[in-house]
């Protein structure tokens, strides 16, 4: 995994060089100005929103009113931390709607991206088929479907996790980690429809790479440290790196 890791990170330097190269800058504006435009709204519900959230949950599991009742100042600190994580692990779920959202309305500029940096690196092109466009924009909805289903049960499962003391401070790692594997996967997708895998293909080479998933994701999530410009170089910039790391893997899994 650490190899792929390491692939994953390089990809990324190597994207800049490539879309600077082959002026793919419209490619990477076009998605990147959607996605901040919807970065910073599902931002901006989220700071409206969470605090509501938390406190329901608080009041309806009883362990607000509890921890009053004990008065002692070690479980207050235990609640206000608690409170922090359960926080932190509310973000990256408003994270991940909004990556499906977005991964639904991009699919077809995203799909397009990968098969010219594909082209670019192999030195051929492909010719345009509308209904293959169109069948790979289903596969990737259908797929982007059922991602969500299964990480909103990881993530229920997590949130239950984070309840428990001390054991479930590491549930923002886990939550990370998570979110970082399935946007990893989407962006590594395009290039699996393209070499005509099936999905069930897709979650088998995906589930013995995980590494590229990851590491891809991660890098991703860390551009957002970068405000703005950050989250408009963000998704196209996952989709090149995404074909890059694949096609430097070199297996013949694909």
């Amino acid at each position: 995994m650490l190899k792929e890791f390491i692939i994953s990170f390089q990809a990324y330097l190597h994207t800049h060089r490539f879309i600077i190269k082959h002026r793919l800058w419209k490619w990477i504006f076009l998605p990147g100005l959607i996605y901040a435009i919807l970065f910073f709204l599902g931002i901006y519900l989220f700071s409206i929103s969470s605090s509501h959230a938390i406190e329901f949950m608080m009041q309806k599991t009883g362990l607000k009113d509890w921890m009053q009742q004990m008065q002692n100042s070690w479980l207050s600190f235990f609640l206000i931390f608690g409170q922090f994580i359960l926080y932190l692990v509310l973000m990256l779920f408003y994270f991940s709607l909004l990556k499906y959202l977005f991964l639904i309305i991009g699919s077809p500029l995203f799909a397009y991206l990968s098969e010219k940096t594909e082209a670019i690196i192999e030195g051929k092109s492909y010719p345009f088929n509308l209904s293959l466009l169109l069948s790979d924009i289903l596969r990737s909805v259908r797929l982007a479907l059922r991602n969500l289903i299964w990480q909103t049960v990881y993530i229920i499962s997590i949130l239950i996790l984070s309840f428990i003391p001390v054991i479930g401070w590491i549930t923002p790692l886990l939550a990370l980690a998570l979110e970082c594997y399935y946007l990893g996967f989407s962006m590594l997708d395009y290039s699996f429809e393209r070499n005509k895998l099936s999905p069930s293909q897709s979650i088998e080479f995906i589930s013995k790479h995980k590494g590229l998933a990851i590491g891809n994701g991660l890098i991703f999530y860390m551009m957002h440290l970068f405000p703005i410009i950050g989250w408009i170089l963000a998704p196209g910039y996952a989709v090149i790196a995404a074909t890059i790391s694949l096609y430097n893997t070199k297996t013949t899994d694909v």
